[in-house]
């Protein structure tokens, strides 16, 4: 099969890039609509957006339709549609709210499902597709490019719709909406078209299974498939990793917003814009895994591996120093030490998109699909717990210790903690034969009995 040039890679990051604007429209435009327009509880948007991540659950299912089907194009477009549709109505039913709060909710709720749903099934299939039609050797220099293209596709679409959004009226709302999702259902369509062959799959190549191009489509049930995918080490191991790395990370973001106002006296343009620091040190870590991975071809420290590992590390060392600065009110620079902090970010970030590309096709039968599915699904409710985990650990902190500078320091530590058992954990994910899997299986549960007995 003929592998992407970096122009096929900039057209699926096109697709990605449609995905974070419709996104953050409805995370972010609606989001701000509900609360200060019409005057709603913070905890109505925070319900409907921690769902549209935990009904990303059902990645599996939708990654194994993409098995069986034998392509991957249907379900990248669908998927755009549906998340299309999904905001088009919950920017109808999110005005609505403001006169009928509970028929107005139920419609909002059904839409943020079609919003998860159709993020799920695109980004999942989109994520496959890629790692088939992508050289090993290019994968983290295509991952940095196609998560910089999405971070671009909030920014713009952001920045754009801020602008003609004004003066707000429900009208206008649900007319930039549309008019984005339209847009982003039509790049995706222009961005997949002839990416793939009619009536064909490809095996995802990797070290260990060679590129084929007759394999026939997956027609296992869905029930058998995911315990195939399950009892492989490798994969259950790297769902751990995605899960436990995610719920750092996810944690921290609703955390340095507050942790910047109370301990440092920002006010909230400064802590805005503190946000916008750690999103350009993300995107510097981000280049970082793609000139590493170019320059040594994926291997050493230019391999996944090696910068998953560093990023969750740098992480927990970022994470430590702030909290260090916060415990013993040292007033260390808050925006440098934020900075490096998104680099560590950006490293990990990154380097786990790459290495969900390496690892996807490795595996005993073909289960691309169901296998991202599962990985993906581990990301998503990872999302939608760390915002709460983080949050009630921070307001459990403050009430114990009455102290608001060493309550934001213990969540940051156990934040750093949750970091440095993902480094534990992607450290093993390269080294299991899924030739040899009860040796390993035993090997493994011996490792982590030895890691927790240490600890």
């Amino acid at each position: 099969m003929k592998q992407l040039s970096w122009i096929g890679i900039a057209r699926l990051g096109l697709v990605q890039a449609s995905l974070g604007a419709v996104v953050v429209m409805a995370t972010g435009t609606l989001n701000r609509v509900m609360v200060i327009e019409i005057g709603l509880p913070a905890l109505v948007p925070g319900i409907l957006v921690a769902w549209h991540y935990l009904i990303q659950i059902l990645r599996p299912r939708l990654g194994h339709g993409s098995d069986q089907g034998g392509r991957r194009t249907p379900w990248i477009i669908a998927g755009v549609a549906m998340l299309g549709l999904g905001a088009v109505g919950a920017a109808i039913a999110t005005p609505m709210m403001a006169n009928q709060p509970t028929l107005g909710f139920l419609f909002a709720f059904v839409d943020y499902s079609l919003i998860g749903i159709g993020g799920g099934c695109a980004g999942t299939s989109l994520l496959v597709l890629l790692a088939q039609r992508t050289a090993p050797e290019r994968r983290p220099a295509a991952a940095t490019l196609v998560w910089i293209m999405m971070i671009a596709g909030f920014v713009i679409t952001a920045g754009l719709a801020g602008r003609v959004i004004d003066p707000y009226s429900p009208e206008r709302l649900i007319t930039v909406v549309s008019t984005v999702a339209a847009i982003a259902l039509s790049i995706s369509i222009l961005a997949v078209w002839g990416m793939e062959e009619k009536n064909s799959i490809d095996s995802i190549p990797s070290s260990s299974h060679p590129m084929t191009t007759d394999a026939k489509a997956d027609k296992t049930d869905f029930m058998t498939a995911v315990r195939d995918v399950w009892a492989e080490p490798q994969a259950r191991l790297f769902a751990g990793f995605v899960f436990i790395a995610m719920l750092a990370y996810s944690a921290q973001e609703l955390l340095l917003d507050p942790f910047a106002g109370k301990v440092y006296g920002y006010s909230p343009g400064e802590s805005t814009q503190l946000n916008g620091i750690q999103h350009g040190g993300a995107l510097l870590g981000m280049v970082l895994v793609a000139v590493l991975g170019t320059l040594r071809k994926g291997q050493g420290l230019g391999s996944p591996r090696f910068c998953t590992q560093l990023g969750c590390i740098s992480s927990a060392i970022m994470l430590i120093v702030i909290a260090s600065s916060a415990a013993g009110h040292l007033a260390w620079p808050l925006k440098e030490m934020v900075f490096a902090l998104g680099v560590a970010n950006g490293l990990f970030a990154v380097s786990a998109i790459a290495s969900m590309m390496q690892m996807v096709g490795q595996g005993t039968k073909q289960r691309e699909g169901v296998r991202m599915g599962i990985w993906g699904a581990a990301q998503a409710v990872a999302f939608a717990m760390g915002g709460l985990v983080g949050t009630g650990l921070s307001d459990l902190a403050s009430w114990l210790l009455e102290d608001a500078s060493r309550a934001y320091a213990l969540v940051f530590c156990v934040q750093a903690g949750f970091f440095v058992i993902a480094a534990w954990l992607a450290k093993n994910l390269f080294s299991i034969s899924l030739k040899t899997p009860e040796r390993h299986i035993n090997q493994s549960q011996e490792e982590l009995g030895q890691f927790v007995h240490e600890a």
